[in-house]
């Protein structure tokens, strides 16, 4: 078992900078993540982003964004008629809200084939897939995901889940609930936001998430709570970690990089404590730009910092 390999969408995302001027770059739940792990982790190891690409200029402008950031693509497929997804970033102070055209996304077939699924999945150390993944996705390819991430941990991958509940990808909360649960009973590393479990699940306190998902089997568990301290759940042990101090500007990219840098410090066999203050102190850098993908070196720095 070698590499990363993570499932999800690569948008085109607009940030804002004066007035109606709008900055291009690229980016996605997941997609952060993988950014930050390719950054943090050496760069003989394989790191893949495995999604769907349209066949428009703009999905091609992904793929050599991506494999010039030292991201490939496995088996990730080309649709043909079809194009990214576009979301805009409006901010409020360093608050953040987002408008989104992604109905017709391509990447909403990545796994409408899942023997091209698995292979993408073969053999990978670490597999990282989140709740937008799933909430994309039509019932039929959430179930291929599903099944072809059990399978792949059947053969020893070691699976990572973030649940990052949108209610709006959703037909309803009730499917949701379903969907991420059924997720989870197939995850080792959970890397939960607690106000997302509270809105979703009900939870009273980051406590009640930890307990709800290992009930499912899960046995390493990080519950982010924004600045307030991310509660790591291994061992048999229960311990708060607190947060950074940042001086943000655009929480973005805040939880996708904290994910990243826990990631690759476990791949580092750093332990949980230890994983989850380098995630802090990367989230704490990531917030201080704007956008979701901090340049990797200033990533790189706060790792070891």
């Amino acid at each position: 078992m070698s590499g990363f390999a993570a499932i999800g969408e690569c948008m085109i995302e607009l940030s804002g900078a004066n007035g109606d001027q709008w900055r291009m770059g690229f980016a996605g739940d997941t997609l952060n993540t993988t950014w930050y792990v390719r950054a943090l982790t050496n760069p003989d190891f394989a790191v893949d982003y495995v999604t769907a690409f349209g066949d428009d200029p703009f999905s091609v402008k992904q793929r050599n964004f991506l494999r010039d950031n030292g991201i490939s693509t496995a088996r990730s497929p080309t649709i043909v008629g079809s194009r990214p997804g576009i979301y805009a970033i409006t901010l409020t102070g360093t608050e953040r809200s987002f408008t989104y055209w992604r109905n017709d996304a391509a990447a909403r077939h990545l796994a409408d084939d899942p023997d091209v699924l698995a292979r993408s999945l073969d053999s990978r150390q670490v597999i990282y897939f989140s709740g937008i993944t799933m909430g994309i996705l039509s019932p039929r390819n959430r179930q291929n995901v599903l099944n072809a991430v059990s399978s792949a941990r059947r053969q020893g991958s070691l699976i990572v889940f973030d649940a990052n509940y949108r209610a709006r990808l959703w037909e309803n909360a009730d499917t949701a609930r379903q969907v991420l649960s059924n997720a989870f009973h197939v995850t080792d590393i959970a890397l939960p936001t607690f106000p997302d479990e509270n809105t979703l699940f009900g939870d009273a306190t980051p406590t009640d998430t930890a307990a709800r998902i290992a009930g499912y089997g899960v046995r390493e568990i990080v519950v982010k709570d924004g600045t307030e301290p991310a509660l790591v759940v291994a061992g048999g042990a229960s311990t708060e970690v607190p947060a950074s101090q940042a001086h943000a500007v655009d929480t973005t990219g805040a939880g996708d990089s904290f994910n990243g840098a826990y990631i690759a410090s476990r791949l580092a066999g750093l332990d949980p404590l230890v994983a989850a203050a380098n995630a802090h102190k990367v989230a704490a850098r990531v917030v201080e730009f704007h956008g979701a993908l901090a340049p990797m070196e200033e990533a790189q720095k706060a790792f070891k910092a």
